[in-house]
């Protein structure tokens, strides 16, 4: 068992390809782990923070979509 913030996906990267779509990036001061779409503009996959109350923002919740500055 490991125990991290990664998910599964991170660790055990399945293809190439799909992995070279993510990003970790700043957007409004949070950072975060994003995924682009076909469009441009970038899927939420996961957030990356200490405060618990940025977690409860629903501006974050995954699979937001988040345009590319």
């Amino acid at each position: 068992m490991i125990y991290t913030p990664l998910s599964e996906v991170d660790i055990f990267p399945t293809e190439n390809e799909a992995h070279s779509k993510r990003h970790c990036v700043t957007f409004q001061g949070k950072q975060m782990y994003v995924e682009e779409q076909e469009n441009g503009s970038y899927q939420l996959l996961q957030l990356l923070s200490t405060d618990p109350n940025d977690f409860m923002d629903q501006n974050y919740v995954p699979g937001t979509s988040i345009p590319n500055k």
